[in-house]
């Protein structure tokens, strides 16, 4: 993959893994995920940090999103609680061009994107973005997000708790047959 040198070093082995990976499933409870994340969000995101090569980070975050555009493209599966969609990063602009991009993802087969309604208070993994990797040979493996860095996780309880919290995550989520019109709705209400 290029532009790979752009990644902290601790970051590379997850984005290796990401490009072999058959199917993605990503929960985040605060932001879009950045396989996801226009270009604009990506800035609005990434400039908080304050690195010196922004720009190459947010190529570098673009280039990653073309394994959901390959010809058998990975199978991604976001649930998103509520709050990552009303949170207006980058300004109303950024984040109406965000949606537009979940509805578009949501649309798109073999993609799925779930929400969490602000109705539900609680919920398995409610503390912490994760990810489980699937593929074509050999096990699963769980990204856990987090500052100052992420960290992968191989040993079997390990995915077998993250595929368990994820599952619950899917029957506490919106269908995604209703979570595509509250996209429309927060489009229209929050960012026209």
């Amino acid at each position: 993959m290029a532009l790979r040198w752009a990644f902290p070093p601790w970051f590379r082995p997850y984005v290796e893994l990401e490009w072999a990976a058959t199917a993605i499933r990503m929960f985040h409870p605060l932001l879009v995920p950045g396989l996801v994340q226009t270009e604009q969000y990506a800035r609005a995101v990434l400039r908080t940090g304050r690195p010196t090569n922004l720009d190459d980070l947010i190529t570098a975050r673009m280039e990653r999103q073309r394994i959901l555009m390959r010809d058998i493209p990975t199978k991604l599966w976001i649930i998103l609680d509520e709050g990552v969609l009303r949170r207006p990063v980058g300004g109303k602009a950024v984040m109406k061009a965000q949606l537009e991009r979940l509805r578009v993802l949501a649309d798109s087969p073999p993609h799925v994107l779930q929400i969490i309604p602000r109705t539900i208070a609680a919920y398995p993994g409610s503390g912490s973005p994760f990810g489980l990797l699937s593929f074509g040979e050999g096990s699963d493996v769980v990204h856990v997000d987090g500052f100052p860095r992420g960290y992968l996780l191989a040993e079997t309880a390990d995915v077998s708790t993250a595929a368990d919290a994820y599952d619950l995550l899917k029957a506490s989520a919106l269908p995604p047959d209703e979570s595509v019109p509250m996209i429309d709705s927060l489009l229209k209400e929050c960012f026209s």
